[in-house]
């Protein structure tokens, strides 16, 4: 199980990784013209701010657990995380973007299962 809960916390550190700093690096132009339509909803301040997130959560998903140095930031970044996804899916539902809803579940998903087996 250890093994599958490694590359669970992996995949999402660099999904949300790679998520986060386009947001971080992109004008919300950019991003909107790019197919992120909800960055319309949102100042500039609060996409770098979840950019900035994502990020740090990726980090905390892979580094803590793998140095042993506070490992209980592990399951706290993957719930960070799967709270984010949370927040993500009522945002894509009021603009019924449904299919990136579909997207949001199943990270969250993976998220709540790092979580769970890294308390």
């Amino acid at each position: 199980m250890n093994v599958f809960v490694w590359i669970l916390q992996i995949v999402l550190a660099v999904a949300f990784l790679a998520a986060g700093a386009m947001k971080l690096s992109r004008p919300r132009t950019a991003l909107a013209a790019s197919g992120m339509g909800y960055v319309e909803d949102f100042s500039d301040g609060a996409i770098k701010t979840i950019g900035a997130l994502e990020v740090l959560a990726a980090i905390g998903l892979v580094l803590p657990w793998a140095t042993g140095i506070a490992p209980v930031l592990t399951p706290l970044a993957a719930l960070g995380l799967a709270l984010i996804m949370i927040g993500a899916a009522v945002v894509h539902a009021r603009r019924k973007e449904n299919q990136m809803i579909g997207i949001n579940v199943v990270l969250l998903i993976l998220a709540a299962l790092v979580a769970f087996y890294r308390f």
